[in-house]
């Protein structure tokens, strides 16, 4: 290597910017055709589109919300780093789907819920569902942050863009359009920006591939170095990346994503019918299969083009996210327009996971705290501005977090980490109240307080311990044989006095980041259910059975205590409806409408009885 980052920021010409403004400029008119010239937004338009949506925006959508800029850059800076057993992480997708699909969406979709929240005050207690929603907003605003300041970040240094510029790029215009244009706007943006995403990245490392000597000169430079390590089940839950760690691990990680969390239910209920939703999920698995797979074998092609150089102790960046930004730029450099492609890439990928986020962080606050709580009588069209001004102000939460954001280092880690210690409990509390039907609210409620102290206690412990030397990441290792023309420095050091050495950190500290979920979500569910037997159990026969896994309904039969599940249920709901038609004059029951016989019953339309007749 003997380009320096000047010369590549100069290379990011007119061009590239005029690319990847193109890119926002889309993002924006798509925003303001479902603000101004679609149907007028009710409340429901504006958070679940209507229920409108079919099979491939949802599918684009569900690729879009997480798999964002923190893949597409901190991927391949992950195997460039620690070697491409990371890809192993893409079979624990193949459990997640069906999960999600058949074991977790079906209780969501029955119950037809805003707020995925809502259900914990129905198996539970209106207390869980509003500590579940808390802890939510807290997870999904840290999460935004980062997405938000990891690209800008990473660009900055080898594009010459400013980083609070970038930042506020992305901030400003996803709040345009998804306060303006709704769920319909964000789903539909995000279907082009995903097709954004894979665009660029797939011609980035199929160029870098062939100018490095092809495919196959690329595996034998990382099986050389160790890189290509394709699979290790070591089974010390310590060790950082194993096939436990990726492939266990990695499904409670993504099954708190795709199954409970309220971007993504969200996005689930917008649909048409259920089978679109499951259809989405299945498109869904193969995207981010092959999504993972490139990013990995992308940081197979950077460390094959920089196997005698290592941009980083070279001086050329200071931190492995930004080694692929530097790739593309000395890749794709003398192409004019490519970069900027790259770049739009990247920040397609911020935009729809905060585009995502707003939306749902709206939808939480209007149903959880405001219409459930402070002000249960707004209006319709209260409730559709409010929502829009709850996207401007999480909008502006998340630009002022990115200050926070920037002490976190590693991007993928820290990213997954604030998953596992917030979306594990979470996800707990969720698969205690589908899954075990005697658990009670008190158990709940304290199984998930409990979870939550104890996994942002090895949370924070894992930080300090880094910070003090305590925990040091190994990186494979790089050469410098090839540099030529530049500085050479070495990695930073932790400073430690002479004469004290930061002695071993506590085990627990020291667990693989991958199993913070599993280590949350088992938490509640242990806690939970011994306060539960402390307390009393839940009488299951006044469980409402739209509350518990279809698993739950298929092995009632085999499991002990499930005798007359759900006789005893009463559905308030039903009850005021009952009420309501007995007293109306001419009509017995004027009140059950084909959306509730949709709600009862599955895809009913007046259109598909009489077709049937």
């Amino acid at each position: 290597m003997t380009v320096s980052v000047t010369e590549l920021a100069d290379r990011f010409t007119w061009i590239d910017y005029m690319v990847f403004g193109l890119m926002l400029a889309l993002s924006a008119a798509i925003g303001i055709f479902y603000g101004c010239f679609s149907k007028k937004q009710d409340t429901k338009e504006f958070l679940m589109a209507g229920k409108s949506m079919t099979t491939f925006p949802v599918a684009m959508s569900l690729i879009a919300s997480f798999m964002s800029a923190i893949t597409l850059l901190g991927t391949p800076s992950e195997v460039y780093q620690f070697g491409f057993i990371y890809w192993l992480i893409g079979f624990s997708y193949i459990a997640v789907m069906p999960a999600a699909a058949y074991l977790y969406f079906p209780v969501f979709y029955k119950l037809q819920v805003t707020s995925a929240y809502e259900y914990l005050e129905k198996r539970f207690h209106r207390a869980v569902r509003w500590l579940g929603s808390f802890v939510f907003i807290i997870q999904m605003s840290l999460y935004m942050a980062i997405v938000v300041y990891a690209p800008a970040l990473a660009l900055a240094q080898v594009t010459g863009f400013d980083v609070y510029v970038s930042v506020s790029l992305i901030c400003f215009v996803c709040i345009f359009y998804t306060t303006l244009g709704g769920m319909k706007a964000v789903l539909w943006t995000d279907a082009l920006q995903t097709l954004i995403m894979y665009a660029s990245m797939m011609f980035v490392i199929i160029k870098g591939a062939v100018d490095v000597g092809g495919f196959s000169a690329v595996w034998e430079r990382n099986v050389e170095s160790g890189r290509a390590q394709l699979i290790d089940f070591d089974p010390d839950p310590t060790t950082r990346h194993t096939f436990w760690t990726l492939v266990i691990g990695g499904y409670f990680t993504w099954i708190t994503i795709y199954g409970v969390n309220q971007a993504q239910v969200q996005r689930y209920l917008s649909v048409q019918t259920r089978q679109m939703a499951v259809n989405a999920l299945w498109v869904n698995l193969v995207g981010l299969f092959v999504l993972m797979i490139t990013c990995s074998f992308g940081g197979m092609v950077v460390y094959a083009k920089y196997y005698d150089c290592d941009p980083i102790r070279a001086g050329v960046v200071t931190k492995g996210d930004q080694l692929f930004p530097l790739f593309v730029m000395d890749t794709l450099g003398q192409w004019k327009g490519l970069p900027g492609l790259f770049v739009a890439g990247i920040f397609a990928g911020a935009l729809s996971t905060v585009s995502s986020g707003l939306n749902s962080l709206a939808a939480i606050v209007l149903e959880d705290f405001i219409k459930s709580g402070c002000y249960p009588g707004i209006s319709d069209t209260a409730s559709t501005w409010v929502s829009r001004g709850l996207c401007v102000f999480f909008g502006l939460i998340t630009f002022a977090l990115v200050f926070v954001a920037e002490q976190l280092g590693n991007i993928l880690s820290a990213a997954l980490s604030i998953f596992g210690m917030v979306g594990g409990p979470l996800l707990g509390v969720f698969t205690l109240g589908m899954f075990f039907p005697w658990a009670n609210a008190i158990g709940a409620f304290v199984g998930e307080i409990v979870s939550l102290i104890f996994m942002f206690w090895i949370g924070v412990g894992h930080q300090v311990a880094r910070s003090s030397g305590q925990i040091k990441l190994v990186a494979m290792p790089t050469s410098i044989d090839g540099c030529q023309n530049l500085t050479i420095t070495e990695p930073p050091f932790i400073y430690v006095p002479e004469g004290e050495e930061p002695g071993e950190a506590l085990a627990l500290y020291r667990l693989s980041y991958m199993w913070y979920s599993a280590t949350g979500c088992f938490t509640v569910i242990i806690v939970g259910m011994l306060v539960t037997l402390v307390t009393g159990k839940q009488d299951v026969r006044a469980v409402d059975p739209r509350c518990l896994s279809p698993a739950v309904m298929w092995f009632k039969n085999w499991l002990p205590g499930l005798n007359g599940l759900g006789e005893d249920y009463i559905d308030e709901e039903d009850e005021l409806r009952e009420s309501k038609s007995s007293s109306s004059f001419g009509n017995t029951n004027p009140s059950f409408t084909p959306e509730m016989m949709e709600k009862t019953y599955g895809d009913y339309t007046p259109e598909k009885e009489s077709s049937k007749l």
